[in-house]
Parts: structure tokens; C-alpha cells; sequence
């Protein structure tokens, strides 16, 4: 028998409390996946670490990924309230050891503990919604975190060159320790308390294998182009994860509270749902990695500036959440607002492909805000629409698959997207002299030519780029058809589907069982 962690649903001004911690730790989170990226430079000086320094940004993904469905399954079991303050604590903890590290091996190390906090933070602040308000009111919360996501992206880098050149690069670290104290403190006695229920065997095997599985995604992701993707190393990589993979269906058929249930992958919602957050999210992190690189190099602007180019599409991200939250609470508009967004995004995407090296600035930003618009209204629909279709019992487990799914996009699209960048910049500038420093597979060294050559670079730059996103397009456009045959699940205000008791929300519309009916 499962285990099932029931809430008790806090009175209005507790959900406001509830959600301000939250929201601060998911910008936490967030601001680590970012905000490291313009430390880098530094710490590998400081540190004398240049040749590895690039595991100080893969530790955090790989490990904060690996852990995403341990932690939304345990949470179903052993509530989520205690879990979320586990692996805040555990955030904080590592963030100051990355702070206080000596040499690359402590500081890699603790990435990887802060890794395993902020992937707990992130996939259980998307469960805790759940249980806080009801499922009409979820994608108007839910928005506001995707809204955190966008502003991280930008806030971030910006944030830590700050703090690289005023103070020191630890404290792109340390920075966590008083905010996420104040989201610790407000989280303990605003979030609702979860009553025992019975409890099963932890999913170890499984939790193992997924581990596996992300641990194998992400380092192929993040070094296929520095390894090369014809690499033994690569192909060896490949190899260690599609065993896993397949050892996974039959081991969690087995197991008597699997990390990830199999009877959730018979809904259509679950699976079309998380491949749309896996497709949109490899768009979205190709965008909102590589666009300040673009206006840096090409524009020549500073690392602050390019943000405050970025900022409308920051305020297309926002604006879009906050419309596509409020309209998400009719089932119908599910849909609606999905394909909205993802036409958006594509549509984004095309104009991007059409960028150069003399774009202006104004026809940049309505670019840039068109971009913002369709980011924007996708992740959360698919995460309401998917939790709209399981029982209480499941919420975690399935917020930990789109959670999951979206992670690997992100390193996918960043992966993908990086390659396609080089390769073409190389191809385009082969032909140019390299002397006096200026090296075709490297684009920061464009500004060591100069006069007709500096053009001819930047032209090459600025078009590999746009390249780049017309490759990506196709994504956004998979998506677009796969949204086509999603069918939201109808939501419902019973009380009893906030404590996994009766929950009507656990049929499909098109009439087949859902996760909870299924496993039964």
C-alpha cells in the first residue's frame, strides 16, 4: 500500500506567507543555476583550476536533476512540509561551504550537496502548490514561479559580476545564507503541517537507476562538445544510461511505492505534458543562455546592459505568466493557452533566426518581447494540467516527471544549442587570419581583430547565432503538435481532492483512469 502525505490547507493569509516563502526559495534555486555562470572566469584564477572549472556549473545540474524524483516521491510519503525544510537546510548549508571552499575539488563537492538541496526545493514547491490551493487556483500561483525563473536568468549573471568585481565570487554564494534563512523561518510555520498515512518501502532501486539515467543525460549534455560526441567517452556515457533506462519499467513494476509509478505513464496528459516541458525548455534555455552572449559580442555591450536589453522579454515572461495564470482557471483554456504560447515561441524563434550583426536595438526588443510572451505561458499550463490529472497521493511524483523532464531539456537545448553555435561560427570564420590572437573556435576572441576582419567576425557571430535558433524551431514546432492532443483534465474545487480522498480530479475527460485508479 502507498504511502500518502495528506495537508491541511492553510486559511487565506497563510497561503500569502506560504507562498512568499516559496517563491524565495525557487528564486534561490533559480539565482544558482545562473548566477555562477560571470563568477566562473574568477574562480578558476582563484582557485587555479582552469582545465575542470566547468564542473562547478555541471555538479549543480547533474546532481540537482538526479535527485528531482527521490525527492517529489518522498515527499508523497513522508510529507512535504518536513521534506522542503530538509532540503532548504541543505541548500543553505552547502552554500556556505561553496563560499568558504579552498580548491576545486571542496567547491565541486559542495555544488554537488547544494545540487541535491535545490533540486528537493524546486520539485517540492511545485508539489506544495498543490496542496496549498485549490487546482482552479494553481496555474495563478504556478505562474508566479515560472515568472521567478525568467527573472533569474537575467538577475543572475548580472548579480554575480557584481559581486565578482565589488566584492568576492563567494559571495554569489554566501548571498544565500540570509535570504533563504528568512524563507526557512517564514516556510516553518506558514506551510501546512502533513498528517501520517501508511508507509512503504523507499524505492531505492529505482531512485538508483533514475540517478543513473540523469547523471549519464546531463554529463553527455554538458561535455559532448568539449569530449567530442563521437568521444569513447561520449559513446560510453550513452551506453551507461540507456542501460538504466531499460532496467527501470520492469524494476518499478515491482517496486511497492516506485519513484516514478508506471501506471503514470499510461496517461496521455503525463507523458504529452512532459515532453512539451522537455521541448520548451531546450528553446528557452538556448535563448536565455546564449541571447546576452550575442549582445556582448556582437553589440558590444557590458555584461549589465546586455540584461537591461534582455529586460523586455523579461517583461514578456512576467506579463504572459501573470494572463495565462488567471485564464488557466477554465479547463477549456488549457489548451488554448498552451498553443498560444508555443506559437509565440516559435514565432519568436523565426524572428530571432533573422538577427545580425547591424539588428537594431529597438527591432531586437520587440523580438526579444514576442520571445518572452510565448516563454512564458507554457510552463506553467503543463504543470497545472499535469497535476490536475493525479490524485493528492501522486502530486509530488508527478510534479518530480515534468520537474524532471524540464531539467533535461534545459541542459539538452543549452547543449545542443552551444554546438550548433560554434560549429557554425568556426565554419564561417575558417578563412580568417589568426594571427595576433583571434581563434576560430573561440568567439570571445573576436575583439583582437580588427577593422574589416572585426566586421567580418561579428557578421559570422550574429549569424551562426540566428542559425541556431532557426534549428531550434523545429522543437517549439514538435511541441505545437503535441499539444494538439493533449486533453486537460477537468479541475475541481472538492476539498477532498486537496487531501487525496475521493479525488475526482483522477479521470481523464477522454474517460480513461488516471494514475490513482490505475495502480489501484
Amino acid at each position: 500500500m502507498s504511502y500518502a502525505a495528506k495537508s491541511s490547507t492553510p486559511k487565506a493569509g497563510g497561503v500569502a506567507a506560504a507562498m512568499s516563502a516559496l517563491v524565495l526559495a525557487v528564486l534561490l534555486a533559480a539565482l544558482d543555476q545562473t548566477i555562477v555562470s560571470t563568477a566562473l572566469p574568477r574562480i578558476a584564477e582563484d582557485l587555479n583550476a582552469f582545465d575542470d572549472i566547468a564542473w562547478v556549473s555541471a555538479a549543480y545540474l547533474l546532481a540537482s536533476t538526479a535527485v528531482t524524483p527521490l525527492w517529489g516521491k518522498l515527499g508523497d510519503m513522508f510529507g512535504r512540509k518536513r521534506l522542503y525544510l530538509a532540503s532548504t537546510s541543505i541548500f543553505l548549508i552547502a552554500s556556505v561551504a561553496c563560499g568558504l571552499a579552498q580548491n576545486l575539488a571542496e567547491l565541486i563537492g559542495a555544488r554537488v550537496l547544494q545540487g541535491v538541496g535545490g533540486g528537493g526545493m524546486i520539485v517540492l514547491t511545485f508539489a506544495l502548490v498543490g496542496d496549498i490551493v485549490a487546482p482552479s487556483e494553481r496555474g495563478r500561483y504556478q505562474g508566479l514561479f515560472g515568472s521567478v525563473y525568467g527573472v533569474a536568468s537575467i538577475v543572475g549573471p548580472l548579480l554575480g559580476g557584481i559581486f565578482t568585481d565589488q566584492l568576492s565570487w563567494r559571495w554569489a554564494f554566501l548571498v544565500n545564507l540570509p535570504v533563504g534563512l528568512v524563507a526557512l523561518a517564514i516556510a516553518a510555520r506558514a506551510l501546512p503541517a502533513a498528517t501520517r498515512g501508511t508507509r512503504a518501502r523507499i524505492d531505492y532501486p529505482g531512485a538508483t537507476l533514475l540517478a543513473a539515467i540523469a547523471t549519464g543525460l546531463v554529463l553527455v549534455t554538458s561535455f559532448g562538445e568539449r569530449w567530442g560526441w563521437g568521444s569513447p567517452a561520449i559513446v560510453g556515457l550513452i551506453a551507461a544510461t540507456v542501460a538504466p533506462a531499460v532496467l527501470l519499467v520492469p524494476v518499478e513494476r515491482r517496486a511497492t511505492a516506485p519513484v516514478l509509478p508506471p501506471a503514470m505513464f499510461a496517461s496521455r496528459t503525463v507523458v504529452l505534458s512532459s515532453l512539451i516541458g522537455f521541448l520548451a525548455n531546450a528553446a528557452m534555455f538556448a535563448v536565455l543562455v546564449y541571447l546576452p552572449t550575442y549582445l556582448q559580442i556582437v553589440h558590444g555591450v557590458s555584461a549589465t546592459l546586455s540584461g537591461v536589453h534582455m529586460l523586455p522579454l523579461v517583461a514578456g515572461l512576467v506579463i504572459s505568466q501573470s494572463l495565462a495564470g488567471r485564464w488557466a482557471a477554465h479547463v477549456e483554456r488549457l489548451r488554448a493557452i498552451l498553443l498560444v504560447g508555443l506559437l509565440a515561441n516559435l514565432a519568436g524563434l523565426l524572428l530571432l533566426g533573422t538577427i545580425g550583426a547591424a539588428t537594431d536595438t529597438l527591432v531586437l526588443s520587440v523580438y526579444f518581447l514576442i520571445t518572452g510572451v510565448g516563454i512564458g505561458m507554457v510552463p506553467m499550463v503543463v504543470l497545472t494540467t499535469v497535476q490536475n490529472s493525479v490524485p493528492a497521493a501522486d502530486l509530488g511524483a508527478a510534479s518530480a516527471v515534468v520537474t524532471f523532464a524540464r531539467s533535461i531539456g534545459a541542459a539538452f537545448g543549452v547543449a545542443v544549442f552551444g554546438t550548433l553555435l560554434n560549429t557554425g561560427f568556426a565554419d564561417r570564420t575558417r578563412a580568417l587570419p589568426t594571427g595576433g590572437g583571434f581563434d576560430a573556435t573561440r568567439p570571445d576572441t573576436i575583439g583582437r581583430l580588427s577593422g574589416a576582419l572585426r566586421d567580418s567576425a561579428l557578421d559570422a557571430f550574429a549569424h551562426a547565432t540566428a542559425t541556431g535558433y532557426l534549428w531550434i524551431a523545429p522543437t517549439v514546432a514538435l511541441g505545437v503538435l503535441s499539444a494538439l492532443f493533449l486533453k486537460p483534465t477537468r479541475k475541481t474545487d472538492d476539498p477532498t481532492a486537496a487531501s487525496g480522498q475521493g479525488d475526482p480530479v483522477a479521470v481523464e475527460k477522454s474517460g480513461r483512469p488516471s494514475v490513482a485508479s490505475a495502480r489501484s
